[in-house]
């Protein structure tokens, strides 16, 4: 088996050490003699959606969203939109995140979205909401805890097709107010969780993998078990420092 991932604009949108998302997931697929290949797609680069099987779009500042919101909407969004609805798995961080929703309101300035997720986002006033923070969530059919930090300016808000990918537990979330955190639609993933994500939570880099794999053999595998000492001590560092 071979995992493919394609990250969309890796050069604009990696901020807080998110490209460990990418080298985590290479490590865990090495270790099970599972292949990996990964490839980037930057402004103007159209997306094969047959090529691959996980989506990343990593985090940025609002420059950097501003440099390829556009850009996203008018080269990639087809794609990314039909692989999706095949079952092809996506997560987007932080900044990646607010770009799948409908828009993102900066002021007198509105980015566009990807309409791939009935979310938007909105400047408002008040401080950024920035912490470590942790979220119970039900993905993968049993409550866990993701574990990760945020720091964001803007406030996220779900509409009512929109299922939050957990509730916040402590932090900030979506928008400091109503509790909810991140967006999940079946394989596809939203969250204001970096830091990096997945080697903090490592069962969820697996379910990315199942998920992926699944999409390219049409059924979705049982991973080898892994020695996951040292990532388990990440993910209780990470709670701690979230005050669990």
């Amino acid at each position: 088996m071979e995992l493919r991932v394609l990250s969309l604009y890796p050069e604009q949108m990696n901020i807080y050490a998110d490209r460990g998302n990418i080298l985590f997931l290479r490590r865990r697929c090495e270790w099970r003699g599972i292949g990996f290949t990964w490839a980037g797609a930057g402004p103007g680069e159209a997306v094969d959606l047959a090529a691959h099987d996980l989506f990343y779009i990593g985090g940025g500042q609002d420059r950097d969203q501003r440099a390829v919101a556009a850009d996203m909407v008018e080269t990639k969004r087809t794609a990314l939109a039909a692989a999706v609805d095949d079952g092809a798995a996506l997560l987007a961080v932080c900044g990646g995140y607010q770009l799948l929703g409908e828009s993102y309101q900066l002021g007198s300035e509105t980015l566009p979205g990807l309409g791939l997720a009935d979310l938007w986002t909105v400047r408002e006033p008040g401080p950024r909401l920035i912490g470590n923070v942790a979220i119970e969530t039900e993905l993968g059919g049993e409550k866990r805890i993701l574990a990760g930090f945020e720091n964001h300016g803007g406030r996220t808000y779900l509409g009512p097709s929109a299922r939050p990918l957990g509730r916040v537990v402590k932090g900030h979330g979506n928008n400091g107010g109503d509790g909810l955190e991140g967006v999940w639609r079946d394989n596809l993933l939203g969250t204001y969780l970096h830091g990096p994500l997945l080697p903090k939570n490592a069962w969820l880099a697996d379910h990315l993998v199942e998920l992926a794999l699944e999409h390219r053999y049409g059924t979705r595998p049982t991973l080898e078990p892994l020695p996951d000492a040292l990532e388990r001590a990440a993910h209780a560092s990470a709670r701690t420092a979230a005050g669990l």
